[in-house]
């Protein structure tokens, strides 16, 4: 069996409880789940193969025990680790107050857009197979960011910090 994280796109603790999406994940036939924060990240076994069964599979998991399924983007905690050895960051030049997210992909993408493309602090550095690479300055204006990968790559996507990501491959 390998090791394998769901990243949950809209999740958050006022429309799900973490101890419901693991029982939704162990329904499904996964096994040793934990969920990583409180933000949608399912980690556990599975002997599945196909992401995209992996991705389907916690789908209707999650539809037929809690009503409502979150789109789900899957990755192995191989994959993770890879990409975090690698650091995609660390060839850019970013202030030191920048904070680096990862947005997740289903697959990869059709038309690549130029890169970078910038906005009030924000910065999509990099595509890398099915991963973007952003960077961005907090600013008053919210999560600017957010917007240019939305209007590049679209909603079907999900994203997360950096350091979440570790904390994934790590569980």
């Amino acid at each position: 069996m390998a090791r394998h994280v769901a990243f949950l796109r809209g999740v958050s603790p006022m429309n799900a409880k973490m101890p419901e999406l693991k029982r939704c994940f162990e329904s499904a036939g996964f096994v040793d789940v934990k969920t990583v924060l409180s933000s949608g990240n399912v980690v556990f076994d599975s002997s599945l193969r196909s992401l995209s069964g992996i991705e389907r599979k916690a789908e209707a998991a999650m539809a037929r025990h809690l009503g409502r399924a979150f789109p789900t983007i899957a990755r192995t905690v191989g994959e993770l680790q890879r990409m975090i050895e690698a650091d995609p960051f660390a060839r850019f030049d970013l202030p030191a107050e920048a904070k680096r997210v990862v947005t997740f992909l289903r697959k990869p993408c059709g038309a690549i857009p130029r890169l970078p493309i910038e906005k009030e602090g924000a910065r999509i550095l990099a595509l890398e197979g099915r991963e973007v690479f952003t960077a961005y300055v907090p600013n008053p204006r919210g999560p600017v960011f957010m917007n240019l990968i939305e209007k590049a790559f679209g909603a079907g996507v999900t994203t997360r910090t950096w350091e979440t990501v570790r904390k994934c491959a790590q569980a």
